[in-house]
């Protein structure tokens, strides 16, 4: 079982960096609109992609146990989040531990997924979460709750806010200088493009959190059977230490005994 747990810690990690040209590439293009709507050429705003009234925060966890405090301080973190956010909020919970964790501090998910266990599996988890979140355009905000790892076996639990698009971060693409000298044009009014281009960003930022959750539970759970190895190694220790000194003061009465009792029969009575 360690075994597979870290060989799925290095695939996970390894899907996130291969992620890092793909992202790289969408940005490029939504820079791209961004700098046409900067012009005046009518695409469409960041926020306007979104017009629901609801608050949605989808909260990763696990599914099976051995992980030590993963979903506690996932679950925790979410609801100090919740504490925060104003209006309506829904909570969807990615894996049946930490569900059952916001149960226990009061709050309760509209909904729950299932983890994928591989790396191709995420690609119909994210589709459920966009389908069950942005696609029913009753979600005006989206902040994603997952815990990153972070160095060593360790990890931490971050919160993404993924709707509505931050205001500043699509200035700082469109004033990115594009990588080469022929530069792009957006098809059209750029309303289509700029929400499927936005549609691929969700895509790509629900995949990486998703790889990262997983990663961070897999080196979780390794560094949990690494510590119960060691407790288990130093109670087999602690128990063949006491076994010695047993068996030891067994053999030390024994001969005190045959002591005793040469010395009653050779000495004289008297």
């Amino acid at each position: 079982m360690k075994a597979v747990a870290a060989a799925s810690v290095g695939q996970y990690e390894q899907s996130v960096r291969a992620l890092t040209d793909y992202v790289r590439t969408v940005e490029l293009g939504l820079g791209a609109c961004f700098r046409r709507e900067q012009r005046g050429l009518g695409a469409a705003t960041p926020n306007d992609w979104v017009d629901g009234r609801a608050i949605g925060v989808v909260v990763f966890g696990s599914d099976q146990g051995l992980v030590g405090q993963f979903n506690d301080v996932a679950a925790d973190y979410a609801v100090d989040l919740l504490g925060k956010l104003g209006g309506t909020v829904q909570v969807w919970a990615v894996g049946d531990r930490v569900q059952a964790r916001l149960k226990d501090a009061g709050v309760t998910p509209a909904g729950t997924f299932s983890l994928p266990n591989t790396v191709s599996a995420i690609t119909d988890l994210v589709g459920q979460i966009l389908d069950e979140t942005v696609t029913r355009r009753d979600i005006r905000e989206l902040h994603l709750v997952y815990n990153r790892r972070t160095e060593g076996a360790g990890y931490a639990p971050i919160s993404e806010r993924l709707l509505p698009l931050d205001v500043r971060w699509s200035h700082e693409l469109a004033q990115q200088p594009w990588p080469t000298k022929q530069l792009p044009e957006v098809i059209g009014t750029g309303t289509s493009t700029l929400s499927a281009l936005i549609r691929e960003y969700l895509f790509v930022s629900l995949f990486r959190a998703s790889a990262q959750s997983l990663a961070s539970e897999n080196a979780s759970r390794l560094a949990a059977m690494t510590r119960a190895d060691k407790s288990i190694a130093d109670l087999l220790e602690s128990l063949q230490g006491t076994l010695h000194r047993l068996r030891q003061s067994a053999i030390d009465e024994e001969l005190f005994d045959v002591v005793a009792g040469f010395e009653a029969l050779t000495t004289p009575p008297g």
